[in-house]
């Protein structure tokens, strides 16, 4: 068996980000952007009013009351063509440009307009309730950088740089194979001995939220034609996951039938729980990750090496959401292996509180539901008390 960190560094040295591809702005939510996003233009292109009232020299209402003489108007996107002199000023509307001459802007509401003549009741000081040319951002300046998850925030930000398309990473294609013949599908007819297959759905949505698009290549039987048709169908993937069939049962054929295909194998085994039985290898020109079978073994190897992969095929690096946390009850001392609890995870004034579940078994997916996190367990942690400190991880990304 080998430590959890370097079977997940043997795992991502084997990746590297995809090729990008150009997407229309709007279809770039989520994705992983490949180049920066520099603005192509400055904002505001001018200097504005920031306000509804009247362009004015400040120098001319530095004594108030003053009384100035209107010469004209300007709307948000109309500009006045004359020049503000001594005692005059323009009626000006928020967004629009300052006339030449004026430096800052009186509010609508500090005056009293009667036809041409403006009193004025309280001043300002130069630049007041106005925005500077390039106030927000300079035509050039590089507003976003690679490797950032596009947010609603980011599309927003590129639309008025003037972006309408994005250069993104390509979204990973995952093919993923469910192994048994104890598995059906939900909504089949359940035999005897039969329970309902839930990996294959759970990896799906994990691979999407992070990204990548995931192709159901089925479930294989307990056979050798079975496994061998359906993982073929993994053919020019990115990565093919199967879950179960890694074990060492003689029912457990991933190895021996796939290592007669190509299968070449990286590591087999790691010590950690749940997740002891992973695989890493790669089947021709595709890599393989082996999950394990048990539902809770699945979503938890898929956290923590199915995840970064995706990240990493998007040239980005996964967030770790890692956290230091107070133990919420005591927990014994541990073996060998890395233990990885599932656990109620609170946030108080003080911190993180995580009381992982008294039971563990990689069977209860009701437990893993009901998480928020994963309290980790070193190898040959001593017994810990309720206070201490541990490190904990907190779910995100659609587990």
């Amino acid at each position: 068996m080998i430590p959890v960190a370097e079977a997940r560094a043997r795992i991502l040295s084997a990746f590297s980000a995809l090729p990008a591809e150009t997407v229309p702005l709007p279809a770039g939510l989520g994705r992983i952007l490949a180049e920066p996003v520099a603005a192509r233009l400055t904002q505001p292109p001018l200097d504005v009013s920031a306000m509804d009232g009247w362009a004015v020299r400040a120098a001319d209402v530095a004594s108030v009351p003053a009384t100035l003489r209107r010469i004209g108007e300007v709307p948000a996107g109309g500009r006045f063509e004359g020049t503000v002199g001594p005692g005059q000023c323009v009626r000006i509307f928020t967004g629009a440009p300052l006339p030449d001459g004026a430096d800052a802007v009186v509010l609508q509401e500090d005056t009293d307009a009667e036809g041409e003549r403006v009193t004025v009741r309280e001043g300002v000081a130069a630049g007041r309730h106005m925005r500077k040319a390039g106030l927000d951002f300079r035509a050039g300046d590089v507003l976003l950088q690679p490797g950032r998850r596009l947010t609603a925030r980011d599309i927003g930000i590129a639309a008025s740089t003037n972006h309408p398309w994005l250069h993104v990473r390509r979204r990973p294609r995952v093919a993923v194979l469910a192994t048994g013949d104890e598995i059906v599908l939900p909504g089949e007819a359940l035999g005897p001995s039969q329970i309902v297959s839930s990996n294959s759905h759970a990896l799906a949505a994990l691979i999407r939220s992070c990204g990548g698009e995931p192709v159901d290549l089925g479930i294989a039987r307990d056979n050798a034609e079975s496994l061998a048709a359906l993982a073929a169908g993994g053919r020019g993937a990115d990565l093919i996951v199967t879950t179960g069939g890694a074990s060492v049962g003689e029912h457990d054929l991933i190895r021996s039938v796939l290592g007669e295909r190509g299968l070449a194998l990286d590591f087999w085994t790691i010590a950690m729980r749940p997740g002891k039985p992973l695989m890493f290898g790669r089947l021709g020109d595709t890599p393989l990750l082996g999950l394990p079978g048990n539902p809770v073994s699945t979503m938890v190897c898929g956290w923590l090496f199915l995840r970064p992969v995706l990240w990493a095929l998007q040239g980005a690096a996964a967030p770790e959401n890692r956290v230091a946390a107070t133990l919420g009850r005591d927990l014994p001392a541990n073996d060998r292996r890395e233990d990885y609890l599932r656990a109620r995870i609170e946030r108080t004034g003080s911190g993180y509180v995580a009381t992982p579940f008294p039971a563990q078994d990689s069977s209860m997916l009701s437990l893993l539901a009901a998480a928020d996190g994963l309290v980790v367990r070193p190898p040959h942690a001593p017994v810990a008390s309720r206070g201490d400190m541990v490190e904990a991880v907190l779910f995100g990304d659609g587990i």
